[in-house]
């Protein structure tokens, strides 16, 4: 399921960290990587060597630090605006995942500040796992999964599963927040129900949750209580096709639950969109 990985370091090597948790995973450890850092345009040519010199240097040091074979890495470095690159080479390499590091921004200070993962976030079509500047990476054991009835929370099941089946000591956990009326097991919710068939299908160890509250507050409540590794959430695109060039704004500022959990839950966050 993922094949193909796309790193886009910028020299903090919280990514780089990320990845190698990941490369820990059996299911990934045949997957291939590029490792792309973006320099920005410069308008004297002599300050824009300097920049390629210096973006060269963090590339290698990001393709040094992978614990991956070296045949197995693409290193691309690129000048322009890192917002359209990341874009444009997820979709030359047809990349699997996404990884990028994260300042957490809120929403708005997102947009003002010109956010590349959040620019990303919205228009890639591809699931993205983004890392926080201020999480602790650690080794992928505990793996929790936002669940609703929707295409891409099943996506993210699947990744979940894809990514824990083969690892020891590894526990699935699945959230379900504000479950429908008189439901009060994992038995009354078909969503969970199905998803623990999966579980068992693949013989991963699961745990599930069904918890009342804003979604967003209970999910990342729920990170930080159950110590968990990687959260995956999904983010179904509603606009329509004529804006898929767009930065949606109305989902910028309005409610929306992967964007809450992007910036407070205290874990690496894998976000899949689907066009529910």
């Amino acid at each position: 399921m993922i094949k193909k990985i796309l790193v886009a370091v910028a020299g903090r090597g919280l990514c780089e960290e990320m990845l190698n948790m990941l490369l820990d995973i059996p299911a990934i450890q045949q997957a291939s990587v590029t490792v792309l850092h973006v320099v920005p345009q410069q308008i004297v040519a002599d300050d824009m060597a300097a920049k390629l010199e210096e973006g060269g240097k963090i590339l290698a040091e990001a393709v040094k630090s992978l614990n991956i074979a070296p045949e197995k890495v693409n290193p691309r470095l690129k000048q322009g605006d890192a917002k359209t690159i990341v874009c444009e080479v997820a979709e030359e390499e047809d990349v699997d995942l996404i990884i990028m590091g994260s300042r957490a921004l809120g929403r708005l200070q997102a947009i003002l500040e010109g956010s590349v993962s959040q620019y990303v976030f919205q228009l890639a079509s591809r699931p993205m796992l983004l890392v926080k500047d201020d999480v602790y990476v650690k080794k992928i054991k505990r793996v929790m999964v936002a669940m609703d009835k929707s295409k891409s929370a099943r996506q993210c099941l699947d990744l979940a599963l894809f990514l824990l089946r083969e690892v020891k000591g590894g526990q699935l956990f699945l959230v379900r927040a504000n479950p429908d009326k008189g439901i009060t097991s994992e038995q009354d919710d078909p969503v969970l129900s199905e998803a623990v068939a999966e579980a068992k299908k693949y013989g991963v160890d699961y745990r599930c949750i069904l918890q009342e509250g804003k979604p967003g507050e209970v999910i990342c409540n729920l990170v930080e209580e159950n110590n968990i590794d990687l959260l995956t959430i999904g983010s179904p695109d509603r606009r329509p096709s004529i804006a898929k060039s767009l930065v949606d704004l109305d989902r910028l500022l309005g409610n929306s639950l992967s964007d809450y959990v992007r910036v407070y839950a205290n874990c690496p966050v894998l976000i899949s969109r689907t066009s529910d």
